[in-house]
């Protein structure tokens, strides 16, 4: 990549990563056709970078998975990487390192040393709803008794019923997602240095971040692999991992100074 691009033409950030880091192989990034990943380094710090083309507008299924790939290809590599949220673009190599990495320099290497040895594992699930439905009605016979009421009358005589079993069924759902959701944090959070919780909901009652040091990385995914094992037939657990740390290194940053490009 030259210092000076063509007016069409711009710097695309994935990240920082410490300097030396080489740039991931085969990680294609953002743009159509994505521009091959370079470094731009500044003293102790480097930023992640590709060309992109202006013209085109970013946010296409393929550009957040370009992101996310080059980002979570360095994460794989046992490395620091201070992940940037999507979109950010520069002018060019030389407004990466005079406008960026310049002034933060030292914020940036605080994170990453709060960083190293650590990845991001993130374990999200959904219900198998036959199953959780069978459960509910086993185990709440006035839903049981109402559903039955609702299947002898007419669509117009049993409006009130159907909006009323609807409530108590979503209501169910929502304590059942709470419930599997501490479980969660309760049986993985302690192998982790951090946890970030997302909310749940019936659809996905699941959905939580572990920030796992890398000799855990085994033992965490064995973990999951239990829990998946315990809830079979009841929620699908999905693990993805080791990742960038999304959802942790923007506390990071914002400890040390809040980030002001993106």
């Amino acid at each position: 990549m030259s210092d000076a691009l063509p007016p069409d033409r711009a710097c695309y950030v994935y990240g920082i990563v410490p300097v030396g880091t080489p740039a991931p192989e085969g990680a294609a990034g953002v743009g159509d056709p994505p521009a091959p990943v370079a470094l731009v380094s500044y003293h102790e710090v480097a930023a992640l970078v590709s060309e992109i083309d202006t013209s085109r507008p970013l946010g296409t299924p393929q550009d957040l998975i370009g992101h996310a790939r080059v980002l979570d290809a360095v994460a794989a590599g046992r490395t620091p990487v201070l992940p940037f949220r999507f979109g950010a673009v520069v002018r060019d190599e030389a407004a990466v390192t005079d406008e960026l990495l310049a002034p933060q320099e030292q914020r940036f290497l605080a994170a990453l040393e709060g960083l190293d040895g650590l990845a991001q594992f993130t374990v999200r699930g959904t219900y198998r709803e036959d199953r959780v439905l069978r459960e509910i009605l086993d185990q709440r016979p006035d839903i049981a008794q109402l559903r039955e009421e609702v299947g002898t009358l007419s669509e117009d005589a049993s409006r009130y019923q159907r909006i009323r079993l609807g409530e108590l069924v979503a209501e169910e759902l929502r304590t059942r997602a709470r419930a599997a959701a501490d479980e969660l944090v309760t049986r993985l959070g302690p192998l982790a240095t951090a946890t970030a919780r997302a909310d749940s909901s019936a659809d996905q009652p699941v959905n939580a971040s572990f920030l796992v040091a890398e000799d855990r990385w085994e033992e965490f995914e064995d973990a999951a692999d239990g829990l998946g094992g315990d809830w079979e037939g009841r929620i699908d657990l999905r693990l993805l991992g080791p990742l960038a740390p999304y959802d942790f290194a923007s506390e990071l940053v914002d400890a040390q100074g809040r980030r002001s490009w993106d």
